[in-house]
């Protein structure tokens, strides 16, 4: 397959906003989530245990609350298939996400989640940026631990 320079440019603006995404979650960089998104879009992390789904500043405010309990974790993107058309696009993401969960009574407890991003992308003024967000979960190595710490 051949693509223009302006595919090629196209194709790196969007694979950077997958990447800014994890780093985002990671570092807890809610500033840098906020610009990931139009002001529109709709997210769905149903396939989370007691993920929801919603506008930006709705899941935002989950993760921002789940996550206190998280204090490491690691989203690792790979395979990602862009399909563009004019100044829409469609990605699909495989993820590993191993985390690591604050309890009361040990040291971190170790998980791992393995799923896919499936996004709608626009091309706005600003560069592309993320209208709608579905998370799905392929499989999970380990389980949550009976009681979480948000701190």
């Amino acid at each position: 397959m051949s693509y223009s320079p302006a595919e090629l440019a196209d194709r790196a603006e969007i694979q950077d906003v997958l990447v800014r995404y994890a780093w985002a979650i990671d570092t807890k960089d809610w500033d840098l989530f906020d610009t990931l998104f139009t002001h529109d879009a709709h997210l769905d992390y149903t396939a989370n245990p007691g993920g929801v789904k919603g506008s930006v500043a709705d899941v935002k405010q989950w993760l921002m609350q789940s996550l206190l309990a998280f204090p490491s974790s690691q989203h690792l993107l790979s395979n990602t298939e862009i399909q563009i058309d004019g100044d829409r696009a469609a990605a699909r993401t495989q993820m590993t996400n191993p985390m690591g969960a604050r309890t009361r009574t040990t040291a971190l407890h170790w998980f791992f989640i393995g799923g896919s991003y499936h996004d709608e992308l626009v091309r706005t003024t600003g560069g592309w940026k993320i209208c709608k967000r579905v998370e799905r979960t392929t499989w999970m190595q380990g389980k949550l631990p009976p009681e979480l710490v948000f701190e």
